[in-house]
């Protein structure tokens, strides 16, 4: 069977020296496993389009489960991350927890949008990667079914004046609840309107948002940590991001 879809390459690594075995997140079939034989000889068609953080138009013959692509048509390649080391290490971060959320054969076309718009964000170069960053775990996390609860104080209820927020429990709570609980990290209250304009925003006004140098490291630290907690483990990419990002 033949099916033309698009999809964003998460994932490529060499198959039989000439092929490629890609990792695609596409619009109607989900996260799959394509087979792109030829797409690294020298003129191949395949080669721009199945590159990485490639989004591309794909026509794939599935048979017996397998996926094989005949042919492809790059929509985006996303140059501005192919000239900057430090962005690319952060669009292969973003394609690394993309891979991770995203489910094998199910379509999840929010999360394909999510990595899309924030991937065109960084090659744009018209907002600030921290910012960028903060925004795509924060709201991956929500699209997931981690969202952090930040209407009140966990506690009390009541608005925070002094707001404090748990990593661990995805929790907000008052400063003066927060006696006992020092897990719980003070936050300012720029960093707590930025969360909450993440997390319950319309798509396109995702990045629509400014903060002032300090509250966008906290906003960062913050965004990065709670992601890190909630899911347990650590990520090459990001450690390769931050090494880079200090070069």
């Amino acid at each position: 069977m033949y099916t033309t879809t698009t999809g964003l390459v998460l994932r490529d690594s060499v198959y039989k020296e000439s092929s490629r075995i890609l990792t695609v997140l596409t619009d109607s079939m989900g996260k799959i496993t394509v087979n792109a034989r030829g797409a690294k000889r020298k003129g191949s068609k395949l080669m721009g389009a199945t590159q990485h953080l490639a989004y591309s138009e794909m026509t794939i013959f599935t048979e017996k489960g397998r996926h094989t692509l005949t042919e492809a048509r790059p929509i985006e390649l996303f140059e501005g991350l192919r000239d900057d080391l430090a962005l690319y290490a952060l669009g292969t971060y973003f394609s690394e927890l993309l891979e991770t959320f995203s489910n094998e054969d199910i379509p999840d076309p929010e999360i394909l949008s999510l990595g899309l718009n924030c991937l065109y964000a960084l090659s744009a170069g018209k907002t600030d990667p921290a910012l960028v960053k903060a925004a795509f775990e924060l709201r991956l996390m929500c699209i997931s079914g981690f969202e952090p609860m930040l209407d009140g104080c966990v506690k009390c209820g009541k608005e925070p004046e002094v707001p404090a927020f748990s990593v661990q429990g995805g929790t907000l709570m008052c400063a003066s609840c927060r006696v006992g609980d020092y897990e719980a990290r003070l936050i300012g209250r720029g960093t707590l309107a930025a969360m909450r304009h993440i997390s319950c925003s319309e798509p396109k006004k995702l990045l629509s948002f400014s903060v002032g140098e300090s509250t966008a490291r906290e906003l960062g630290s913050v965004c990065e940590s709670f992601l890190i907690a909630q899911l347990g483990q650590d990520f090459r990419s990001l450690d390769y991001y931050k090494q880079v990002r200090q070069i």
